[in-house]
Order: structure tokens, then sequence, then C-alpha cells
């Protein structure tokens, strides 16, 4: 199973063999801080572990554009508390 992530507009989104599989949609706000507040797998793609890899693409490329993060999502929250390299993007 192939997948990719790319950013459409205000969301990344995981791609498998075509199919848009689910997104991490955020809000870029003012101060620098990106708020990912809804994280989506589409049922036919759950149990797949495609979130995985998608909040941590969608992390990456937040780090790399230099923004703080508000984890309002509880699945991108979640994963930040089992990934602590993660952490250091917390706002605050």
């Amino acid at each position: 199973m192939a997948h990719t992530v790319i950013r459409k507009a205000s969301r990344y989104v995981i791609d498998v063999d075509g199919a848009e599989a689910g997104y991490a949609e955020f809000v870029d706000r003012r101060d620098g801080v990106r708020d990912f507040n809804h994280t989506v797998v589409d049922p036919a793609f759950r149990g797949q572990g495609l979130s995985k890899p998608l909040i941590s693409a969608a992390l990456e490329a937040t780090r790399a554009e230099g923004k703080k993060v508000i984890p309002t999502c509880s699945a991108v929250q979640a994963f930040i508390e089992k990934n602590p390299e993660y952490r250091d993007l917390i706002e605050g």
C-alpha cells in the first residue's frame, strides 16, 4: 500500500493508491501558530495505521515552516503525547 501526504489548502491529505484516505485539518493563526482541529481517516481505510504517517508529515511540515502547534484535535494531541520528539512544537 503506497501512500503520500500532500498539503491541500488548510489540510494535509493522505493519499493511498490514488484515493484520499484521510486528512488533518488546520487553521493558521496570525501569531505563527497552527491549530490542528480535525483529523479524519475514511472508514474504508481505518485500521491500516494511516493516522501516524498523516499526522507525522503534517507536524514535520509545520516545523519546517517555523510554526508552533495547538493540538485541539484529540488525535493530534494523543500523537504528540506518544511521540515526545514533537512536544517542542506545542505553543505555550
